[in-house]
């Protein structure tokens, strides 16, 4: 007996049961419904695409591939989550993507380079971020790679029109409202969806099959 509380020693009491609402055998999480729902829509979007826009797709990479031949490069640009994706193909072209016994292949994303990105942006406006640059760095015969969600920003317009002015050709990776940028475009690799997270995650998609491509190719050359 416990003298202070006065109840026998070592019992303790009965934990409290709170009411709790049973849950369904089989029932899946809210959350993992939503990701469930995503996996989903992404799947059928890649799917599609592949379908209606395969030829285009793999004519983009042999193009690539034969403009790398000839001692070409690849210009790689976009804004927000375009530009991180823009670094991530072009560091895979570089450093290879599976294969580490492949050449480096010349590959620049025109995101990178803060200073110059400011300079341009503070003297000439941000609509000339990648004109200016691909003015600086592009010559005929090299590849000009955009990516762009809306398929309506300002400087992306403006740097594949200056990609085209100087001979340099032209691969979009865009969303359904391909808008201002499909003219401009020689491979025009239009998602199609409209929300700018699926679009984003099958450019990345189509990213790694282009450089998987191009690493394929170089055995064939």
């Amino acid at each position: 007996m416990n003298k202070a509380t006065g109840k026998a020693a070592g019992k303790r009491p009965a934990p409290s049961r709170r009411s709790e609402t049973p849950k369904r055998p089989g029932t899946i999480p809210e959350p993992l419904d939503a990701a469930e729902k995503s996996a989903a829509e992404l799947d059928g979007i890649i799917r599609k695409f592949l379908q209606t826009r395969r030829s285009v797709l793999d004519a983009a990479g042999e193009a690539i591939a034969a403009r790398l031949r000839a001692g070409g490069k690849v210009l790689v640009f976009g804004n927000g989550g375009s530009a991180a994706e823009a670094q991530h193909f072009a560091a895979e072209l570089v450093n290879g993507l599976s294969r580490r016994d492949r050449p480096a292949l010349p590959a620049i994303a025109l995101t990178t380079d803060t200073s110059c990105l400011t300079a341009v942006g503070n003297d000439r406006g941000f609509d000339h971020l990648f004109s200016r640059q691909i003015e600086a760095l592009g010559k005929a015969g090299d590849v000009a790679l955009a990516l762009t969600t809306s398929g309506a920003s300002p400087n992306v317009v403006a740097g594949l029109q200056t990609a085209r002015a100087a001979g340099l050709i032209t691969v979009v990776l865009s969303g359904d409202n391909e808008g201002a940028v499909a003219p401009l475009a020689d491979f025009l690799l239009d998602v199609p969806s409209c929300s700018t997270p699926r679009i984003q995650e099958a450019h990345l998609f189509l990213l790694h099959r282009v450089a998987r491509q191009l690493e394929d190719t170089g055995d064939r050359s």
